[in-house]
């Protein structure tokens, strides 16, 4: 399978804090691909890093192009939509004009409001919710807006930061159920971030474990889950 996305000796940092020290992966077309590691480890940068979003060094391709030192705008308009940590949710506003949001950058109006519906089938909550105010809805209800947000753009490359955070079980695994969905009937390529090893190793078929923003071990997600570091410090057993 083609490569989406290559990522070689990337570097990053904030302001004189060095975080990424030449990390290197890949994520086929098609795929769901997940990063792992503890708190700090350096997973929320690297996404951060991939839309330009701190201070890179390395190389970056998207599609055979390279995009290090693009515009976050520019790399947006390539189809690379990212889900950030603590959901990014613009609470004054509607659920309807949350999505609205995150299409901003199409220019194709008509199959904008066709991909309401489209969503709406995924997140059938959000509809009934669509002119209630995104500051009011539950934790699990805007986690689903913020992902929502993001397939408004018809991503080629979704990247998801800590889906899971604060959620109820049950709501994680729903969401979960959702993203595997979408990644099999739109052949959306996922790029993950998440605490919860054991659930991103389920959906993933790939996995790379960073520690202090370096990748110490790769391998297919069922590869992963039967080493016996990964098994004793991420897994729990």
């Amino acid at each position: 399978m083609a490569m989406l996305l290559e990522v070689a000796n990337l570097h990053a940092a904030y302001g004189l804090t060095r975080v990424l020290h030449g990390i290197s992966f890949g994520l086929e077309n098609g795929s769901i691909t997940a990063l792992l590691g503890a708190n700090g480890a350096g997973k929320t940068t690297t996404l951060r890093a991939l839309c330009n979003m701190v201070k890179t060094a390395g190389e970056i391709r998207f599609g055979g192009a390279r995009i290090d030192g693009r515009a976050t705008e520019d790399i947006v308009r390539l189809g690379i939509a990212h889900v950030p940590d603590g959901r990014g949710t613009f609470v004054n506003l509607s659920t309807e004009e949350n999505l609205r949001l995150g299409a901003y950058v199409r220019k194709d109006k008509r199959a904008v409001e066709q991909d309401f519906e489209r969503i709406y089938a995924y997140f059938p909550r959000l509809k009934e919710r669509r002119h209630q105010q995104a500051g009011t809805l539950s934790g699990g209800e805007q986690q689903m807006l913020a992902v929502s947000r993001a397939l408004m753009l018809r991503p080629r490359l979704l990247l998801l930061d800590e889906l899971s955070f604060g959620l109820a079980p049950l709501v994680v695994r729903e969401i979960f159920d959702i993203m595997r969905a979408i990644n099999q009937s739109e052949k959306v390529s996922i790029l993950l971030v998440e605490q919860n090893a054991a659930m991103a190793l389920d959906l993933a078929d790939h996995a790379y474990l960073i520690e202090t923003g370096r990748v110490v071990l790769s391998g297919s997600a069922d590869e992963i889950k039967q080493n016996d570091a990964v098994r004793s410090s991420y897994l729990g057993y």
